[in-house]
């Protein structure tokens, strides 16, 4: 009795066994069925890449990293599981990237991210002597802040080394004493404040002891003109007029100089002088 007890047991949990093998392997070829196996080949840093690491395209998850391993010294290859409803075609190009603050650990991942940069509607085919269909790679988008933190501490250094050939001891001596003569000048304005106000007060007071003499001076031009200037004019006027009977006297005793004896008053005619 035990032992038919142990039997049925075991037939038992054979049977059960058997059932989660078969559904087991229903449920893989099942999965399998909806997915396709792609390569991708990189001679880019894969570091942070893993398996099951996500698969996008357009910023929608499609599939899973298979296997992540070495061609050759240069050369990566990427096994990719991809849903067979992703459009994937001769268009689609794969590029490693990264999301996050570091390419490990829980505060970021790598991924692929797949995305069309052409109109070729074409599904992607295998090539000859290739097991599977092998996506173009693009250049990666590792830009985490582990490498962002390591540029700005390379772009640090390459500075600071510019400062150190730039400033050397001589310079830095020059630029002391170029300050300390700046300072000193400084000091030298502060002490003399009162100086240069009383200096600018005393120029606004002499401004206003300027402005009645400028006044002065407007006055007499206008004098000058209003009475002298038309005196001058008259003056001018009568030697003109002075010039010009000097200029016909001239020209009299030139044609007659007997003028200089008698005068110009005509002599009375004589017997027989016709007028």
């Amino acid at each position: 009795m035990e032992s038919d007890i142990n039997t049925k047991a075991r037939l038992t949990l054979a049977v059960l066994l058997l059932i989660l093998a078969i559904v087991g392997i229903t449920w893989y070829a099942f999965s399998e069925g909806r997915y396709v196996t792609y390569q991708l080949n990189t001679q880019e840093s894969v570091s942070g890449l893993i398996a099951d690491a996500p698969v996008e395209f357009h910023g929608v998850e499609v599939g899973k990293v298979k296997r992540v391993g070495l061609v050759n010294p240069r050369t990566v290859s990427v096994l990719l599981s991809i849903e067979k409803t992703a459009p994937v075609t001769a268009a689609s190009v794969a590029t490693i990237t990264s999301r996050g603050l570091a390419t490990r650990g829980f505060t970021g991942y790598v991924y692929i991210s797949i995305e069309d940069i052409g109109v070729d509607p074409r599904p992607l085919a295998k090539g000859s002597g290739e097991p599977y269909p092998v996506i173009p790679s693009a250049p990666a988008k590792v830009e985490t802040l582990d490498t962002s933190m390591g540029q700005v501490n390379e772009n640090f250094q390459v500075v600071s080394t510019l400062l150190e050939s730039l400033l050397d001891k001589p310079t830095i001596a020059s630029l002391q004493q170029s300050a300390d003569s700046l300072q000193q000048i400084t000091k030298v304005l502060a002490d003399n404040t009162s100086k240069l106000n009383t200096m600018l007060a005393s120029t606004a007071r002499a401004s206003q002891r300027l402005e009645p003499l400028l006044d002065a001076s407007h006055d007499s031009v206008k004098a000058l003109q209003t009475q002298i200037l038309p005196q001058t004019y008259k003056a001018l006027s009568d030697l003109e007029k002075l010039s010009g009977s000097l200029s016909d006297l001239t020209a009299k005793i030139d044609r007659d100089p007997s003028i200089l004896i008698r005068g110009t008053v005509q002599p009375p005619l004589g017997p027989g002088e016709k007028k």
